[in-house]
């Protein structure tokens, strides 16, 4: 009965989270995109989209230099499926489902109750944080199944401490696939290596081992990190610790006292930092994102409810409760996880992020599960609780669902960049007989739609590619072949196609299409100069 209910559940999470994926989110936003046709180039020419021969430690992509593990991941389902929204989306929604069969296994051997494991399973399965993730083309989501994977084999190590070379390997794929996973990778290491101390000593020489390879894996990834502009370009773009406002702030203050020797050490600029790193830190605990409107970004939340369900607020205090109460044996791990992994993404500026946080998961449903199996143990009326707790489950669960599938993509296409795909299947007629073709920024990074769905030959972008880089180190594509992305107001050639912004139209001109999003308005117009 018991493995049918296991079995039951991850049919469950994998008809979430693949039913209707090309569709939901209604289209692919940039970062998808370039994922995409990085993966495709990397298919046709076994380079990346600028000609870089198999790139290791990063993709340039926007000047955001993607890691390369969800790239690499995104060969096969292209080479199989076509360069496509499904196959784009395809490792995260797998690895969203694998996930949850790791979390299954990671249950059992942390409580040792077959019960607690599938709650925790069912859990994750429905959750509103995790689904979201797995449902897009995040990094941050395969990198999950990675750092999940690294501590289920870390556990395993009573028995089989061979398999804490399997978890060095999972750890640095997760690195290899997300940035954040660099800032919480050291710190679950922490916590763990003080869990299984003993352990660890008694097989000092695997672990050994373990560790030398890890290091060697990921020194090409910290050379890249610690040694480049391009590699410190994106923690010095979100940083707290590049933000002038405490400087401003504790020079004010210290002003105004004359700058006396009190002043300078209670308006040091180094507490402002230190106020602003824990402000952010514990915004990863604010009610509000946990339980009421989630992330305030609509591609991480459906802003209709939180990252957690309302049920959660109950059972997460209970269970953490429940935890150092009875001395699980675990405790320490599964409440370190917790409060370790805002660690890393409070020293950015967006704070709390959902996709920043995400191996946060599946702490909450694990403290969740065993709550609940606490719980249903000391009530009096235990039949009575069973039925009242699975229909409040059940009802805040068919809430979020039904948000998610039916209003979400109506709600908020226009985050996804909706629009996108309809133009360039206007424009496809007409390729080889406009001279030029001019695209709106509007909506921003259009030239890296016009590769993805006209499939163009990647070796024929690398050749024909104008490329500028800004200061930030942020690359810009400003023409290919005969596509040009600009929003300058000059006068076009007759025959020279465009997709403009309704408002910022030439004059004489054909009319060929309106692009219209889910509601009636349109967002591009394409047409053909006279």
């Amino acid at each position: 009965m018991k493995r049918l209910i296991l079995i039951s559940i991850f049919l469950l999470a994998f008809l979430l989270r693949f039913y209707d994926l090309a569709g939901n989110p209604p289209s692919l936003y940039w970062d998808e995109a370039s994922l995409g046709y990085n993966a495709y180039s990397i298919l046709k020419t076994a380079r990346d989209e600028f000609g870089t021969f198999l790139p290791l430690t990063n993709f340039p992509a926007f000047g955001d230099y993607k890691p390369p593990g969800y790239i690499y991941a995104d060969v096969a389902p292209i080479a199989v499926l076509g360069l496509n929204e499904l196959a784009i989306r395809f490792p995260s929604a797998l690895a969203g489902t694998l996930t949850i069969f790791a979390v299954y296994l990671l249950a059992k051997k942390i409580f040792k109750n077959e019960k607690i494991a599938l709650f925790a399973t069912f859990f994750l399965a429905v959750s509103p944080w995790h689904l979201q993730l797995s449902r897009a083309a995040f990094e941050a989501n395969l990198a999950l199944l990675f750092s999940t994977l690294g501590i289920l084999f870390f556990l395993s190590v009573e028995k089989k401490p061979y398999l804490i070379v399997l978890s060095a390997i999972s750890f640095i794929l997760a690195m290899y696939t997300f940035t954040g996973q660099r800032l919480f990778v050291p710190f679950i290491l922490l916590i763990l290596l003080f869990q299984f101390r003993n352990q660890i000593i008694t097989n000092w020489k695997i672990t050994f081992l373990a560790g030398l390879l890890g290091l060697i894996l990921f020194l090409p990834l910290l050379k890249f990190t610690a040694q480049t502009i391009e590699g410190k370009l994106r923690f010095n773009e979100v940083t707290i610790f590049k933000d002038l406002k405490p400087i401003d702030d504790s020079i004010r203050f210290r002003e105004e006292d004359n700058f006396s020797l009190v002043a300078n050490i209670i308006h040091n600029r180094r507490f402002f930092f230190v106020h602003e790193y824990l402000t952010h830190y514990f915004d990863a605990f604010n009610p509000s994102f946990l339980f009421v409107k989630g992330d305030v970004n609509p591609r991480l939340s459906i802003q209709e409810i939180g990252e957690l369900y309302y049920f959660d607020a109950l059972l997460v205090p209970l269970g953490i409760f429940l935890l150092l109460y009875r001395k699980q044996k675990y405790r320490f791990l599964v409440i370190g996880w917790l409060l370790v992994s805002p660690l890393g993404p409070a020293t950015a500026r967006e704070t709390p992020h959902a996709l920043r946080m995400i191996h946060i998961l599946p702490t909450y449903q694990l403290i969740s599960a065993f709550a609940l199996y606490g719980l249903a143990r000391l009530v009096r009326f235990k039949k009575l609780f069973k039925s009242l707790c699975a229909l409040i489950i059940f009802v805040l669960i068919f809430y979020y669902l039904h948000m998610y599938y039916i209003h979400y993509p109506h709600d908020y296409q226009g985050q996804w960049q909706y629009g996108y795909k309809q133009a360039v299947e206007a424009v496809k007629p007409y390729l080889n007989k406009a001279d030029n073709i001019v695209v709106t920024l509007a909506l921003g990074r259009p030239y890296i739609y016009f590769l993805l769905y006209n499939q163009f030959d990647p070796a024929k972008f690398q050749k024909t590619a104008q490329v500028e880089k800004d200061k930030f180190f942020f690359i810009n594509v400003t023409s290919f072949d005969k596509f040009h992305f600009s929003d300058e107001e000059i006068s076009y050639p007759p025959n020279t196609l465009f997709v403009k912004n309704p408002s910022h139209l030439p004059p004489n001109y054909t009319l060929i299409k309106n692009i219209e999003d889910m509601e009636g308005n349109t967002v591009f117009t394409v047409g053909l100069t006279n």
